[in-house]
């Protein structure tokens, strides 16, 4: 199984919150830390190029990111992909 951290376009800090995200999931269960996690940026489609370049440069580099939106259908098929992906790499 996975992590999959999801965190909206437009927090102010993507990473401090995904930091933050990370302790509280140590602090209720640290074995989850060991599994595969991917990051979700929800809300993209508020996103041009040039922003959505600017944020990637500031996320955390160990795990796999992709830039999603429900509301444009942007990035969920890859998404899923990506998921399918690392399910069955585990088995």
């Amino acid at each position: 199984s996975m992590l999959l951290f999801m965190i909206p376009a437009d927090s102010k800090d993507i990473k401090q919150e995904y930091k933050v995200l990370v302790n509280e999931l140590k602090q209720f269960n640290p074995e989850l830390l060991d599994k595969d996690r991917v990051l979700a940026i929800t809300k993209s489609d508020m996103l041009d190029d040039e922003l959505e370049k600017e944020i990637k440069k500031t996320l955390p580099r160990k795990i796999p990111h992709i830039f999603i939106s429900s509301v444009a259908g942007k990035g969920i098929v890859r998404l899923k992909d990506m998921l399918w992906e690392i399910l069955n790499k585990e088995d």
